[in-house]
């Protein structure tokens, strides 16, 4: 199996355990964590605008399911989905709740990239 870390920059990295979540998000640049859920209707309308996002930007998408992480999405104070939060060389920088537009999402990736 490859290392999805780095593989996988022009589609969403789906997170599969902490430590997984630890290694994507610590990487050097910007990493966008949508914390979503199966069952979340806004959830599923972002997916495409978060899918472009992972191929037309050079941040890193990553995918938590909130149900399937708990931890991760009570670490970062997830109480709603879709919740996106941005990080900048490992750290949280931004964080924007609910449905948005592509070019809003790629204008706070821009923003943090330099």
């Amino acid at each position: 199996m490859t290392d999805a870390v780095t593989d996988a920059r022009d589609e969403p990295v789906p997170i599969e355990s902490v430590d997984h979540f630890e290694r994507v998000v610590g990487q050097d640049g910007v990493v966008l964590v949508d914390f979503h859920a199966e069952w979340c209707g806004p959830c599923k309308m972002l997916e495409p605008t978060v899918e472009a996002i992972a191929a037309e930007t050079d941040a890193v998408v990553a995918k938590v399911d909130v149900d399937a992480h708990g931890e991760l999405a009570a670490q970062f104070g997830v109480q709603g989905v879709p919740n996106l939060v941005f990080f900048r060389d490992g750290e949280p920088e931004k964080r924007v709740v609910g449905v948005q537009s592509k070019e809003a999402l790629a204008s706070v990736v821009d923003s943090l990239a330099r």
